[in-house]
């Protein structure tokens, strides 16, 4: 039986114009990497009859990074979040993430960094970070 650990996780981001080719992250909380929420597929509406109507549509998917106050990867969103600032304009990136327990690659394509605390959390020790990526979409790729 496959183990479920999530511990080989690989996770690279490519943002274009500032880190052209993909970059690892790495130093994640001690309890998650990322979370993504489910996505509404269907729009649906009741008629007054009782009949039930649905119709596809597009979301985007929103994906959150827990990153370690000490992590190296706090450097990657430090200097997107920067130069969005710097520049006054938005960076896309583009993500895959390797899950070897169930043997799938998932590509993240068109992204926006919506949201990115600009120092850690201090309290006894610093706190990780949260980095909130919105995506077109994720697609699944059998490895």
């Amino acid at each position: 039986m496959a183990s479920l650990t999530s511990a080989n996780a690989v996770i690279t981001l490519r943002i274009p114009g500032l880190f052209n080719t993909p970059v690892t992250l790495q130093g994640f909380m001690t309890d998650n990497i990322y979370d993504t929420p489910t996505v509404e597929v269907n729009q649906t509406a009741m008629g007054v009859d009782g009949k039930l109507s649905a119709g596809f549509v597009f979301n985007p998917i929103d994906q959150t990074f827990y990153i370690q106050a000490d992590s190296s990867s706090g450097d990657i969103f430090d200097t997107w979040w920067g130069n969005m600032i710097t520049q006054r304009d938005t960076f896309r990136c583009f993500g895959e993430t390797t899950l070897p327990a169930l043997g799938t690659t998932y590509t993240s394509n068109n992204g926006a960094l919506i949201s990115w605390p600009p120092i850690p959390t201090a309290g006894k020790i610093l706190q990780g970070r949260q980095a909130l990526i919105r995506w077109e979409n994720i697609v699944p790729n059998p490895l």
